[in-house]
C-alpha cells in the first residue's frame, strides 16, 4: 500500500496513563477556546489526515507553504495550516508554555505546545494561496476573519469531538488503511465532491474504477459556503444511489471532516495528499477542482500536478475533462472520446440545476438521477425555510 505523505501516519492522540497525566495538569495551563473549524483542525492533524504535520505551522513552515508549497525540509504541502488568534490573547500566552486548546464550553480537546507566535501578512496569503485579493472570494473573507497572530506549535489530542454528524462515515486513517489491507485492495482511487452525486461524477468513478482495485468516496462535510447544498443532503444523495449503481465490494464511503478553502489548484493538491494519507493510489481532479467563480482556470487545478516529479506527490492524479451525455453517442463521454458537436451534449452546472429546481422544474434524467433529484428538492425547500 502507498505510504502516507512523509513516509509515516502522524498520531498525536494519547490515552491509558500518559492522558490521565496531562488532564491532571490543565488547570495550570492557560485556557485558549477555539472555533468548530478550529477544533476540527487539531483533531484532523492528531489522527494523521494532515501527515506529515504534527501541530499548528510555525513562522517559518507557514512561509514557506505560502510562497513555495513545500514545508521547511522541502516535503511538498500547499495550504497553511494555521491557528489564528486575536492579539490580546496572543500576548497573554508565552512561548515554551502549553496551552490547553478547548470549545466555547470550557472542554479540553488539546493541548498546544507553543514554539511561535507572528504576525502574518495576510494580503501575500491571499495572493499567493488564492490567486486573488477580491474579499467576495470564500476562502479571502474566511482569511479576513482569522484572528491577526498565528500561534505555531506541536500539538497532543486529549479528546476527540462527539457530537459529529455522520458517525457511521467517520474513519480514521489508519482505519482506512486496515479496511483497504482488509479488502485486499492495493489500487485505490479516491474522489472529492463537495455536491451532492450526478451522472457525470459517476462516469469518473466508474473510468476509475476500471483501472483500480477500489473505490474511496470521501464527501467534504466540513464547512462550505451558505450557497452549497448541506453535507446531510450530498450524503444522503450518495446513499440512495450507491447500492444501485457500485458493486458494494469495490467502493467505500469516508466522510472528510475538513472545511472548504476554495483555493482551487492548491487545494486539489491537499485534498489529494489526504487521501494519499487514507491509503489511497489514486487520485480523481475533474474540472475546476475546488473552485469558485471565475477565479481559476478550467483545468489549472489538474496542472498544478505537474510542477511536482511524481515522487513527490505519490499519489497519482487522474485528470478528467469537462463530461457530457451526448444524445448521438447516447451514454457520457467527454472531448476526448466523443466526435459530435455541442448540439448533442446534455451539460448543466450545479448552479444551474439549483435554479431549475427553485423553478419547479427537474433536471433532466441524463444529467441526475430521479431519486437524487428528489433529494436536491428536499434541500432546496429546507433551505428556503432557514
Amino acid at each position: 500500500m502507498i505510504k502516507p505523505h512523509g513516509g509515516r501516519l502522524v498520531n498525536k492522540e494519547v490515552s491509558g496513563a500518559k492522558r490521565e497525566n496531562i488532564l491532571e495538569y490543565l488547570k495550570e495551563m492557560p485556557l485558549l477556546k477555539l472555533s468548530r473549524r478550529d477544533l476540527m483542525e487539531l483533531e484532523n492533524i492528531g489522527v494523521g489526515l494532515y501527515s506529515p504535520l504534527e501541530g499548528f505551522m510555525n513562522e517559518e513552515e507557514y512561509n514557506g507553504v505560502v510562497e513555495e508549497m513545500r514545508l521547511s525540509n522541502g516535503t511538498v504541502w500547499p495550504l497553511p495550516i494555521v491557528l489564528g488568534v486575536s492579539k490580546n490573547k496572543a500576548a497573554a500566552l508565552k512561548i515554551g508554555s502549553k496551552i490547553a486548546l478547548a470549545n466555547q464550553a470550557g472542554k479540553v480537546y488539546g493541548i498546544l505546545k507553543l514554539e511561535d507566535k507572528f504576525i502574518p501578512d495576510k494580503e501575500k496569503e491571499a495572493e499567493y494561496v488564492y490567486r486573488t485579493r477580491d474579499r467576495n472570494h470564500p476562502g479571502v473573507a474566511a482569511l479576513d476573519r482569522r484572528g491577526e497572530v498565528l500561534l505555531g506549535g506541536e500539538l497532543i489530542l486529549v479528546n476527540r469531538l462527539t457530537d459529529l454528524p455522520f458517525t457511521s462515515y467517520r474513519h480514521d486513517p489508519i482505519d482506512v488503511r486496515r479496511e483497504f489491507r482488509k479488502r485486499g485492495w492495493k489500487q485505490v482511487a479516491a474522489f472529492q465532491t463537495r455536491n451532492p452525486i450526478h451522472r457525470a461524477h459517476e462516469y469518473l468513478q466508474k473510468c476509475a474504477l476500471e483501472i483500480t482495485d477500489g473505490l474511496f468516496l470521501s464527501p467534504l462535510v466540513g464547512e462550505t459556503k451558505s450557497s452549497d447544498i448541506p453535507a446531510k443532503y450530498r450524503i444522503k444523495s450518495y446513499e440512495v444511489v450507491i447500492d444501485k449503481i457500485y458493486p458494494s465490494s469495490r467502493v467505500y464511503l469516508t466522510v472528510f471532516p475538513v472545511a472548504m478553502r476554495y483555493a482551487g489548484p492548491r487545494e486539489a493538491v491537499f485534498h489529494a495528499l489526504c487521501r494519499k494519507n487514507y491509503g489511497c493510489s489514486h487520485f480523481i481532479v475533474g474540472r475546476d477542482h475546488a473552485g469558485v467563480g471565475n477565479y481559476y482556470g478550467t483545468y489549472d487545478a489538474q496542472l498544478i500536478f505537474d510542477e511536482f516529479a511524481e515522487e513527490e506527490i505519490g499519489i497519482t492524479p487522474l485528470k478528467f475533462e469537462y463530461s457530457f451525455y451526448c444524445t448521438k453517442c447516447q451514454g457520457m463521454a467527454t472531448a476526448k472520446t466523443c466526435p459530435h458537436d455541442k448540439s448533442y451534449q446534455i451539460s448543466l452546472s450545479g448552479t444551474r440545476v439549483r435554479e431549475l429546481l427553485r423553478q419547479g422544474e427537474r433536471p433532466p434524467v441524463e444529467i441526475t438521477r430521479p431519486e437524487v433529484v428528489d433529494v436536491l428538492i428536499e434541500a432546496m425547500i429546507q433551505q428556503e425555510e432557514n
